[in-house]
């Protein structure tokens, strides 16, 4: 496999591109959009990703910024069999970025630009498979905003939705009022179009057009500028006539104007289930032959640019100038006082094999006619070789020392004695000296633990600098506090106050420590985090600080179906908290009056603050 891309879509890198984003070497350019630039790169191991690295307009906006890092935190709890999984970002750099696993497939609008409409059975099983993805992503309180053809990508065993909630970063940003665009006018719904709410809804309204559009080739909204194309999507019905009968039922109610009168996205699976003559189930066979071709081009991926090679070291027949400069020398006749390395070819070398002569390769010194230049030194005869050696890549390698074969010419005059060098000694030695204290104290406790330091160790230096192990934090208990319905509760508050979550524009749940969620879509409650991870306990496992440190079967939401009275969580916060939650059940009749209780045992600080 070559560097150079296998095909028109892996695109090679520009000048202006980076080489690497966030320790990443890129190896194509794999598309750009309205937000940024996608790059194709690889984990360590090897397996290759996809990289978003976001415009440098809105980089500068703080709007965009916190909102960005809000919807990639979101994203990053989507883990669906028919989404790209967020892997790795950076929100907070120069440029942010994101990193999801590449997928080898065509988008479905180069598709069906290139191959044309799809096949009845291939449409209902990207329907389908795309009203699955839309519900994890739904779940973890994203509404996409953004979904489009070019955000449908085509896999061996299914589609791939991307892009999920990103579009919302840019929503209402200072660059948008300026005329920047970010969604695609022809697969918007009404209430967006109009500036309207935006729901889950929004993108089942979406799904109903990415149906139509795989099975007619083209928009039933039509073409044209984008102020037309939106006022027909607000005010017109879609031209449905080229569409199959098939799909007239799934397609026409999603494609409702009215939020309320589309369907859920368990009904949109069971309608395309009862369009098909054969149960739908995702194989290899699931796209036409030209399509999955597609599929195999793109797995010819191309190798990340190398990393550059260190430089070399000297080569045997040119050893390197001296770091400082040679000492000056008097004028001799024949010979110009420049540095060693300049004045060796003015020398007249003896004949070969005369005494004195030097092998081939090898410069000959100056005449030593002063006795203040320094003598060659010559290596002794039963010396075993010297051995070049090893140094980590980016320090500088001494030249490598070649003795073997050199024949001595005759001796000069005798060199005096070299001046001692009393001053470096000295200096060396309070260097060697303060950096010996710097170390000791290091390993000290600090002074306001040196006495139970020296009380822990009986007084004796041995154990001293041996590490304190900190003391496990004190228990603290809080019984019977209510949660309502969208509501959530972080364990450093004293005592923890249940604060409604932030819940416009899509977002279902904020950044609580614990909260519980209904979801008015699909129906379904949960109590999880958002600000760590949750361990449901066995009924043969006991709460306490001891197990929750030792449990490892980690989630981030779990259904209240799962929960009895006195059911117990550990609930392990980024902050370092550790919280027992004792689920005590649910009460209120009416859904606005809905609340859960839960007991609380919470160890403030029990483990060190995890890094995002």
């Amino acid at each position: 496999m070559g560097s150079a891309p296998s095909a028109d879509f892996f695109q090679p890198l520009k000048a202006d591109d980076p080489a690497v984003v966030g320790g990443y070497r890129l190896a194509a350019v794999l598309g750009a959009g309205g937000m940024g630039k996608v790059y194709l790169s690889y984990t360590p191991g090897g397996r290759p990703i996809a990289i978003k690295v976001i415009r440098p307009e809105f980089s500068e906006d703080p709007e965009f910024r916190r909102r960005f890092q809000q919807e990639v935190r979101a994203a990053e709890r989507v883990q669906g069999l028919y989404t790209a999984p967020v892997i790795d970002s950076d929100t907070e750099g120069a440029q942010p970025w994101l990193a999801t696993a590449y997928v080898p497939g065509p988008s479905l609008a180069h598709a069906v630009a290139r191959h044309g409409a799809l096949p009845v059975r291939s449409v209902l099983l990207l329907t389908v498979g795309v009203a699955e993805a839309l519900h994890v992503i739904h779940g973890a309180g994203i509404v996409h905003r953004d979904l489009k053809p070019a955000n449908v990508l085509l896999a061996t065993d299914g589609p791939r939705v991307i892009d999920f909630g990103i579009a919302r970063a840019a929503d209402s940003t200072a660059l948008t009022s300026t005329g920047v665009s970010v969604g695609t006018p022809a697969f918007m719904a009404p209430e967006q179009a109009s500036a309207g709410t935006v729901t889950p809804a929004t993108d089942v309204f979406a799904l109903g057009q990415i149906a139509a559009f795989t099975a007619i080739g083209a928009s039933v909204f039509g073409d044209g500028p984008s102020h037309a194309v939106l006022y027909r999507i607000v005010h017109e019905d879609p031209d449905l006539s080229a569409l199959p009968e098939e799909l007239r039922p799934v397609v026409t109610r999603c494609l409702s104007r009215d939020p309320a009168d589309r369907p859920a996205l368990t009904e949109i699976i069971e309608l395309c289930n009862a369009a098909s003559e054969a149960p739908l189930r995702q194989g290899e066979d699931w796209l036409p032959q030209a399509v999955a071709g597609s599929i195999t081009e793109r797995l010819r991926l191309p190798a990340p640019a190398p990393t550059p090679a260190p430089a070399p070291a000297p080569t045997p027949t040119e050893v390197s100038a001296p770091q400082s400069p040679a000492p000056a020398l008097p004028a001799v006749p024949g010979y110009t006082p420049t540095d060693v390395a300049a004045a060796a070819p003015t020398q007249t070398a003896p004949a070969p094999g005369a005494p004195g002569a030097v092998p081939p390769g090898y410069r000959t010194p100056p005449p030593y006619a002063q006795p203040s230049y320094p003598q060659p030194s010559y290596p002794q005869p039963q010396q075993p070789p010297y051995t070049q050696p090893s140094y980590a890549p980016g320090h500088s390698t001494p030249p490598p020392f070649h003795a073997q074969g050199f024949v001595p010419g005759p001796p000069g005059p005798p060199a005096p004695p070299r001046p001692k060098r009393t001053g470096l000694i000295v200096v060396g030695a309070v260097a060697a000296a303060v950096i010996g204290l710097a170390v000791l104290g290091s390993l000290l406790p600090d002074g306001s633990e040196k006495g139970d330091g020296d009380k822990a160790s009986g007084g004796g230096g041995a154990s001293s600098g041996a590490a304190q192990k900190r003391p496990d934090p004190q228990p603290v208990s809080y019984q019977g506090i209510e949660v309502p319905q969208n509501h959530q509760l972080m364990f450093a508050d004293n005592p923890p106050r249940p604060a409604e979550e932030p819940t416009g524009a899509g977002v279902l749940y904020g950044h609580g420590d614990l909260f519980y969620y209904r979801d008015t879509l699909f129906g379904d409650e949960k109590f999880g985090t958002t600000n760590g991870k949750l361990v449901l306990l066995n009924n043969s496992e006991k709460g306490s600080l001891e197990t929750c440190r030792a449990v490892t079967r980690f989630t981030e939401k779990i259904g209240l179906d799962q929960l009895t009275d006195g059911s117990q969580v550990c609930v392990l916060s980024k902050a370092g908290h550790i919280t027992l939650a004792t689920f005590r059940g649910r009460s209120g009749v009416k859904e606005e009056t809905r609340f859960i209780t839960v007991d609380l045992t919470v160890w403030r600080n029990a483990e060190a603050a995890a890094k995002d």
